[in-house]
């Protein structure tokens, strides 16, 4: 081994470390890489940055842009639409949602599709009565193996096919891929559809709570403020001050007959006003016995009391890339800021217990509101929350929907025509998406995941440096030892299962810039077609179902679903098997050797 091979499997070794350990964003340990292969001069600077030019790092940025203007046209409603019949029947709601996230995955980001999908298979479960989890990590499986499908659908398919360009001078056409990817997609999605969620653990298949995670009889109590009470003229916020430590909202006044919901905090109270206290057991007599206030009579309080013509009370779901996501109750300042009361959070299916001032809302919580309808509304805009009733959803915007798929379709067909690269394609759609208004001017830029786009731009080069040195050569003389005399057909099942594997602890699209480079030295060795061996590494690179950080789709549903590290073996590990089984001979059938 050459001191500049030892630099770079040094490099490459220490960055798949970091990429395991977790503790780094994948974005900067990629730089960190990049930057050391330059300072020890194995790549020359005149190298640095040209993965930033790199078709398929624009080629994903465009896509991402894409997928952004489908998801403001409306397409979600549209699927709640489809999805409606379906009320009640678990099972048809988990195949028809999966296979629609991979439909979607095959023609925007993976990643996207999911995003979109996700709050719509809560609404689903919290409807009908079913854990989250027995959706979640199906939906998230669905959208990588929809991916497999087209050119655009995930990354590693577009490094594949600019490495293939490099050799051939031709990348793979947009439904090259189709014939084996939309197979496994097919097989894929059946599996986890109807047999794979089975494999889950029962405590997190359990059912949940359902549309009662959020009644309310147990947690509404009315007080009473006596003609002598030391309380009268006291605003409603120091009357819920008296108790600091624990969750003490005042819902509703009750005063001459007339019930007032949602006062203000600053409203002052009167003698004989009836308090609407929102709080649970132990704070409601933590209140009593700091104050001389008065329980009344028990009698039956429900949701529906809580609200009126002005005052509605509404669940509303926290998507991915919320900006509530990681805030507090108590940071966002609801109350003064926009007079709506948090009466309740579910996770999992199940309502949250300890103080809601301390609760770091996640992607998948599910919030109970209380407010003027408008203000509530506003709550929604600002923080990008979706409702979680049905009758809540908006209607899709004809117009953006028509321009959205019309500027796609025109250039997927200047792709498949030949007429355009896929990258000057995609790029002009997401320029016009723009122009005509489906996207706002400075959105296109918060759509694109630049942290992707460095780890791709920065890996490019990475990759460049393992085959200038010859450390592709070596890692092809190790696979060769490995499967001996067994010929191309063991190499290719030994090359898809090291790639699986490999993207199961790092990122799908790093394990592409890796591999594929290795799939190419391996053809010209065995002097058989690199077709083969490439796809093995696009199904390879793609196919991460064994931990949540090897897919940011795995990573996304980690959460909401209330998973652990644990979970995803036990439905990715005979996914994965499954796969190489159906792969294999379907590879070498459409891209013999």
């Amino acid at each position: 081994m050459s001191h500049d091979q030892a630099v770079v499997f040094g490099v490459l070794a220490l960055t798949l470390a970091l990429f395991v350990w977790g503790r780094w964003r994948y974005d900067l340990i990629a730089m960190l890489a990049l930057l050391t292969l330059l300072a020890t001069g194995v790549l020359p600077f005149d190298q640095a940055f040209v993965g930033f030019a790199h078709p398929a790092v624009i080629t994903v940025a465009a896509v991402l842009v894409i997928s952004r203007a489908l998801q403001n046209a409306g397409l979600v409603d549209l699927v709640v639409r489809v999805l409606t019949p379906l009320k009640g029947r678990a099972t048809a709601q988990l195949v028809t949602q999966t296979a629609i996230v991979a439909v979607l995955s095959a023609f925007m980001n993976n990643v996207g599709a999911l995003a979109l999908m996700l709050p719509v298979a809560l609404r689903q479960a919290y409807r009908d009565g079913y854990a989250p989890a027995v959706a979640l990590m199906p939906l998230a499986f669905g959208s990588i193996l929809g991916g497999l499908v087209t050119l655009i659908g995930t990354p590693p398919n577009l490094i594949v096919s600019s490495y293939r360009a490099r050799e051939l001078g031709e990348g793979y056409a947009m439904f090259a891929f189709a014939p084996v990817g939309g197979a496994v997609a097919l097989v894929g999605v059946a599996f986890v559809t109807l047999v794979g969620w089975r494999l889950l653990p029962k405590d997190r298949r359990g059912v949940p709570e359902g549309e009662g995670v959020f009644d309310m009889s147990d947690y509404v109590t009315e007080v009473r403020v006596g003609d002598q009470s030391k309380l009268v003229g006291k605003q409603l916020a120091e009357i819920e001050a008296l108790v600091e430590d624990e969750d003490v909202l005042v819902v509703g006044v009750v005063r001459d007959e007339t019930r007032r919901l949602a006062p203000w905090t600053i409203e002052t109270v009167r003698a004989n006003d009836v308090l609407v206290i929102e709080a649970q057991t132990d704070a409601i007599k933590a209140l009593l016995d700091a104050s001389d206030l008065e329980l009344e009579e028990a009698k039956a309080i429900s949701r529906d009391d809580l609200g009126n013509d002005e005052v509605t009370v509404k669940e509303l779901i926290v998507p991915p890339r919320s900006s509530l996501e990681g805030q507090t109750p108590t940071s966002l300042r609801l109350r003064s800021r926009y007079r709506v009361n948090l009466l309740a959070v579910a996770r999992h299916g199940h309502r949250i217990e300890r103080r809601l001032a301390d609760v770091h809302f996640q992607t998948g919580d599910v919030l109970l509101l209380q407010g003027p309808g408008e203000q509530v509304g506003e709550v929604l805009r600002d923080f990008g929350l979706l409702p979680l009733a049905q009758r809540d959803v908006g209607v899709a915007r004809p117009r953006r929907l028509v321009l959205a798929t019309s500027f796609l379709a025109v250039a997927v067909v200047l792709v498949m025509s030949g007429l355009a690269p896929a990258h000057v394609a995609f790029a002009g759609a997401a320029v016009l998406l723009t122009l005509f208004g489906v996207l706002q001017r400075d959105e296109p830029y918060r759509a694109i995941d630049w942290p992707v786009i460095v780890l791709l731009a920065a890996l490019i080069p990475v990759g460049t440096a393992l085959e200038v040195t010859g450390g592709t050569a070596l890692m092809g003389d190790w696979v060769l030892a490995l499967t001996g005399d067994r010929g191309p057909l063991w190499v290719l099942v030994t090359l898809l299962v090291v790639t699986m594997l490999l993207s199961d602890v790092i990122n799908n699209n790093a394990t592409a810039v890796l591999m594929a480079p290795l799939a190419i030295d391996l053809a010209q060795r065995l002097e058989v077609s690199l077709d083969p061996l490439l796809m093995a590494v696009a199904i390879g690179a793609s196919c991460a179902f064994l931990t949540p950080i090897g897919h940011q789709s795995n990573t996304l549903v980690l959460k909401p679903g209330g998973y652990r590290f644990g979970d995803y073996w036990r439905l990715g590990l005979p996914l994965e098997v499954l796969i190489v089984l159906v792969s294999v001979p379907l590879i070498l059938t459409v891209w013999p050797f």
